[in-house]
C-alpha cells in the first residue's frame, strides 16, 4: 500500500454509511449529516475508542488486531466476501511497483478445451477482458470477441445493454467481483486506465463503486435478450484456469430438453453472422459469418421452435454450410 493510499479507511467509511441506526439496534437521535452510523456509533458498538476507530478510518493506524476487525465486521453488517476483503486491506505487504502492465496469455490447453465445446464460452481475464472466445459466444453477443471488455461494454454500450433483461444486477454484480479481484493492486496501471475511463462516463459505475462492495462471481442463471431468438435463460459457470492466475474460462448452458436449449441449438445451427466485421478468436481469426436463414423472429415461444441437433463442429479454418430442408 503506498504512503499515499488509504484503501481501508475508504472502505470502512463506504460500508459504515451503508448501516442505518436501526439496523444497528440504536435509536436514530439528532441531524445526520452523512448517510448510516456515524463514527462514534461504530466505536461504541465494536467496543472500541472513539479516537481509535478515526485512526482506522484516517489512515494513523494500518495494523488493527484480528479481534477489533471481525468486532467491526459485525457492528457493519459485513459478509464471508466483504470479511476477507478487509482483512486483505489489512494483511498486505508492501510490493514493489510494476514497471510495464501484466500480460494475460491463455494456456494453450485451455484454448484447446474451448474450441472443442459446443456451448458459448470465452476466456476472460482479471478485468473482464476477453482473451479468446467461440463462435457460438460472439452469436450470442458480437461484443464477446477478443480485445473487448465485458466491463466497458456492460456500462457503456446499450447494445449489450438491451440484451441483459437484469441489467441493473448484473452491473452490481461485476462492480463487486472487480473490488474483489484488484484488492488492494490498484496500481496496476489497466485497473487505473479502465476504472478511470468508466468513473467519467458513467453515473452508474460512480455510484456502485462507491459502494464498495465486494462479491465474488458464482455460477447463476442469467437472462438475455437476444435480437434473433428472443428471451432465454442460460446458466452462467465461471471455472478457474490452472497455472494462469485470474483468468476464468466461463460457459454458458442450458437445462437440459428446455426451450432455451432448443434456441440455443437453432442459434448454432443458423449460422448466424457474430459481427459486422470478421469473428475474432485466439486460435481462429478468419472465421466467417454466415446469412440467418429462416429465423423466427424474436420473442417466438419456446414450443414453436424445432427441436435442432447442435452439429459436430467443423474443423479449423473451415465453414460448415447451414443443412438443406
Amino acid at each position: 500500500m503506498s504512503g499515499t493510499t488509504n484503501a481501508l479507511g475508504a472502505y470502512l467509511r463506504a460500508r459504515r454509511e451503508l448501516v442505518t441506526p436501526e439496523q444497528a439496534g440504536i435509536p436514530d437521535v439528532g441531524v445526520r449529516r452523512v448517510p448510516g452510523l456515524r463514527r462514534e456509533e461504530v466505536a461504541m458498538l465494536a467496543g472500541i475508542s472513539a479516537d481509535y476507530y478515526l485512526r482506522l478510518e484516517r489512515g494513523r493506524d494500518r495494523n488493527p488486531s484480528m479481534q477489533v476487525l471481525e468486532s467491526i465486521a459485525r457492528v457493519l453488517h459485513l459478509d464471508d466476501d466483504h470479511v476477507a476483503h478487509l482483512r486483505r486491506l489489512v494483511s498486505e505487504t508492501p510490493r514493489r511497483r510494476r514497471a510495464r502492465p501484466r500480460r494475460e496469455t491463455p494456456p494453450p490447453g485451455a484454448l484447446k478445451l474451448l474450441d472443442s465445446l459446443f456451448q458459448p464460452a470465452f476466456i476472460e481475464g482479471r478485468y473482464f477482458d476477453i482473451l479468446a472466445s467461440n463462435g457460438l459466444a460472439r452469436a450470442l453477443s458480437p461484443r464477446l470477441a477478443v480485445g473487448g471488455n465485458q466491463l466497458r461494454d456492460m456500462f457503456l454500450d446499450p447494445a449489450e445493454q438491451a440484451l441483459h433483461p437484469d441489467w441493473q444486477d448484473i452491473t452490481e454484480c461485476f462492480v463487486a467481483n472487480l473490488r474483489q479481484a484488484v484488492g488492494n493492486d490498484v496500481d496496476d496501471p489497466r485497473f487505473i486506465e479502465l476504472t478511470g475511463e468508466l468513473s467519467l462516463a458513467s453515473p452508474r459505475f460512480r455510484q456502485l463503486w462507491a459502494r464498495h462492495e465486494v462479491r465474488g462471481q458464482r455460477g447463476t442463471p442469467i437472462r438475455l435478450n437476444h435480437p434473433q431468438i428472443g428471451e432465454l435463460t442460460l446458466n452462467r459457470e465461471r471455472l478457474g484456469i490452472g497455472g494462469a492466475d485470474g483468468l476464468m474460462l466461463v460457459v454458458y448452458h442450458p437445462d437440459t430438453g428446455s426451450g432455451d436449449a432448443d434456441k440455443l441449438a437453432l442459434l448454432a445451427s443458423a449460422g448466424l453472422p457474430t459481427s459486422d466485421g470478421p469473428g475474432r478468436r485466439a486460435l481462429d481469426t478468419k472465421a466467417e459469418g454466415l446469412p440467418a436463414a429462416g429465423l423466427p423472429a424474436a420473442g417466438l415461444p419456446a414450443e414453436g421452435l424445432p427441436r435442432v441437433r447442435v452439429p459436430d463442429p467443423a474443423p479449423t479454418g473451415s465453414v460448415r454450410q447451414p443443412a438443406r430442408r
